[in-house]
């Protein structure tokens, strides 16, 4: 897919540094300020390139679907508004102009959806044509917005005018993460709810005195939600599937040990597994964990420390994931306790995954059913050790799995970059 016509691509700084070689890690642009547009990452021989020309771009959030219906565009927010990318020609086209909330591209049409004010409105990646597509309740405030994969229904979470605050403590024995504490301690009434996008009539589906968010539909599933408890991950059963009547309220990871964590849950492209971090316990054995929505059957990939992830994601064919790594605070950096780790244990490099499960034998019968267990294998893509991670660079394979999309400011400026699976020369 990226990209039919690369020519004239490379710029002038960039060329110089291919006839010598590439020696070094440091890449230099037409000017000191501008960031190249297109490389070989000289520690992992893959091609990596610019997709945005103005700085403070950034891809969307790692489970938010930013590619247009037939795989040619991606969109991305800049300090203007939503822009496209066309993945062949690297052509950029701003699509909706002025502060929004982009919510993600709808699944059947390939429609940005947006919301700005009160109202969530969809426009047309080819024609540039917004429309109002619902308006929400008013005194349900505004939380997370998505829409379903037929786009009938917007779902989002707001919170409950009807409900009482229900606060809670934390158990003394445990430290909290003093960002998070206030509002899973809080304990302040929420609510799922849908909009009609024919009808415009709203239905709740579920209120609850937990921290609702992360808030997402399946792909493939009209009538399937997932959304998260925020909250200390050590003391909130955290991923949740529903259905769009309210029925199979189901925690998809109950917690079995003490201080066990899982999150950044995401759908599989195929509808069928919710796909998630799991740790068990904290910062001390990592897995990325998979959960059969239908059948209920757990596979778990164990991860290297040094390969650990934020986020995580999966190609299309659910052969490949890839991840964004982690800096110096994240969740590998530290012991057991929190402390951190000397040396770094961090890996800060993009990821690609090869999935291999491992055969057991020897286990009870009923043993070898429950959970299956394998490794992920890593490969380094990009390396992000000048990536300053307040920035989540958020990966996302291209629909055709050659390219994995996320946001960097390694260069200094917040842009969207895309690296290619399979290693390769510039021509």
């Amino acid at each position: 897919m990226l990209f039919k016509n690369r020519c004239n691509a490379i710029s002038a700084g960039v060329f110089s540094l291919l006839c010598l070689g590439l020696c070094g890690t440091a890449i230099t642009a037409k000017a000191q300020d501008e960031p190249p547009t297109e490389w070989i990452e000289p520690a992992t021989g893959h091609r990596v390139v610019r997709l945005s020309r103005e700085p403070g771009s950034q891809s969307l959030y790692f489970h938010e679907y930013p590619y247009s219906a037939d795989g040619k565009k991606l969109i991305f927010t800049t300090g203007s508004g939503i822009s496209t990318v066309n993945l062949e020609t690297r052509e950029i086209k701003q699509v909706v102009e002025g502060r929004t909330r982009v919510l993600v591209t709808g699944r059947k049409t390939g429609n940005v959806y947006y919301l700005r004010d009160n109202a969530v409105h969809a426009a047309d990646l080819d024609t540039l044509v917004s429309r109002q597509v619902a308006t929400l309740p008013e005194q349900y405030g505004r939380g997370n917005v998505t829409v379903n994969a037929d786009e009938t229904l917007i779902v989002a979470l707001g919170r409950d005018p009807a409900g009482q605050a229900k606060p809670r403590t934390p158990p003394a024995s445990h430290s909290v993460d003093a960002r998070i504490t206030p509002n899973w301690a809080a304990g302040r009434p929420m609510l799922l709810y849908t909009v009609d996008v024919a009808s415009g009539e709203t239905k709740v589906l579920h209120r609850s005195n937990d921290w609702l968010n992360h808030l997402q539909c399946s792909p493939v599933d009209p009538g399937q939600i997932m959304f998260c408890h925020e909250g200390p991950w050590h003391f909130v059963e955290r991923v949740w599937l529903i259905r769009t009547d309210g029925s199979g309220l189901t925690s998809v990871n109950p917690r079995t040990i003490d201080m066990e964590i899982a999150g950044h849950e995401f759908f599989s492209q195929d509808g069928k597994a919710v796909w998630y971090d799991l740790q068990t316990p904290r910062s001390v054995a990592f897995w990325l964990a998979r959960y059969d929505i239908a059948s209920g059957a757990r596979t778990w990939y164990h991860v290297d420390r040094n390969a650990w992830s934020v986020h995580y994601n999966i190609s299309a064919d659910g052969k490949l994931f890839a991840g964004d790594g982690g800096g110096p605070g994240s969740v590998a950096n530290m012991d057991g306790s929190g402390k951190p780790l000397d040396p770094p244990g961090n890996g800060q490099w993009i990821y690609l995954f090869r999935p291999e499960l491992i055969s057991l034998t020897g286990l009870p019968e009923a043993a070898a059913k429950q959970v299956k267990v394998g490794n992920l294998r890593p490969e380094r893509l990009v390396d992000l050790s000048k990536h300053n991670y307040s920035l989540e660079p958020n990966v996302t394979f291209t629909p055709d799995g050659k390219w994995i999309v996320f946001s960097s400011n390694m260069h200094g400026q917040t842009h969207v970059y895309a690296v290619e699976v399979a290693k390769g020369q510039i021509p």
